[in-house]
């Protein structure tokens, strides 16, 4: 029930952070909104290192590190993504690969899932589709390079989930400061190679900040869940960030909610309820 609870404070902390990491990359190029997030993230877990320790062990640092790369490369694959297009389309495949990778991972770890967990599953699987697909889902046929980028986005983002997963338990948040310095590195030596095509616009600073505060916590209680009950079950229950985004884009944008998002917030919220018996 602790993993399950922790998994959900990191979908919602995950929607948050992209509603409006979103919002920020309308004002200014996505770079220049992730040179503000990404520092601001790694100060707050530079900050919660006396409070939570870390040990930087060889484990610590190359799962770490690898979970670093897979941030970055998750981060361009996705926004590369939804540059091409359909974005209802695209979107839902980058959510259900991310789940279910590792998803595979848990189970063949030897996790095992009770009937609660057999049903659960897969229903929250099916949420994930369903609350992240937008308006007229389907209407468009996606491009065979943008399938293969919303793959490969969706496969970046599990890689990061599993690499943190499999760093040492006892490492404290050592994986997460190595991983977000990794990130960051890779992001800030991007916008230097690409400063010439960023634009003159100012971020929108707090928002961005906000962003990469949130996107911390998120990484935290992912870390603090998969440490305390099985990935399988962590990870699902993790990729249905979507709906935070979808609710706040309601309350904060009035954007509406599409039937078929609705019937996803209602066969996430029975998901959850069964898992809660695994």
């Amino acid at each position: 029930m602790i993993a399950l609870l922790l998994a959900l404070g990191s979908s919602l902390a995950y929607g948050c952070a992209d509603f409006l990491g979103g919002l920020g990359a309308r004002r200014a190029h996505v770079l220049r909104t992730v040179m503000i997030a990404a520092p601001a993230s790694l100060a707050v877990e530079l900050l919660l290192w006396p409070v939570l320790g870390a040990s930087f062990g060889s484990g610590a640092l190359a799962w770490g590190a690898a979970s670093g790369v897979a941030s970055a490369a998750a981060f361009a694959l996705l926004y590369r993504t939804l540059a091409i297009g359909p974005m209802n389309v695209l979107s839902p495949i980058t959510a259900l690969v991310s789940a279910v990778l590792p998803v595979g991972v848990g189970l063949l770890q030897g996790e095992h899932l009770g009937l609660a967990g057999l049903l659960g599953l897969p229903l929250a699987l099916v949420a994930v589709v369903l609350v992240s697909a937008g308006h007229g889902a389907g209407s468009a046929r996606p491009s065979r390079t943008a399938l293969l980028l919303a793959f490969g986005a969706g496969a970046a983002i599990a890689l990061q989930l599993i690499f943190l997963h499999q760093a040492p338990s006892d490492s404290g948040i050592a994986p997460l400061i190595i991983g977000r310095a990794v990130s960051s590195a890779v992001t800030l030596a991007a916008a230097a190679l690409l400063f010439r095509r960023l634009g003159t616009e100012r971020p929108a600073y707090a928002m961005s900040a906000a962003a990469g505060v949130l996107d911390s916590v998120a990484n935290l209680l992912f870390l603090l869940a998969a440490r305390s009950g099985d990935l399988a079950v962590v990870a699902v229950i993790t990729a249905l960030y979507p709906a935070g985004t979808v609710l706040l884009a309601r309350a904060v944008l009035d954007e509406r909610i599409h039937r078929g998002q609705l019937v996803g917030l209602g066969a996430a919220a029975v998901a959850v309820s069964l898992l809660a018996f695994t």
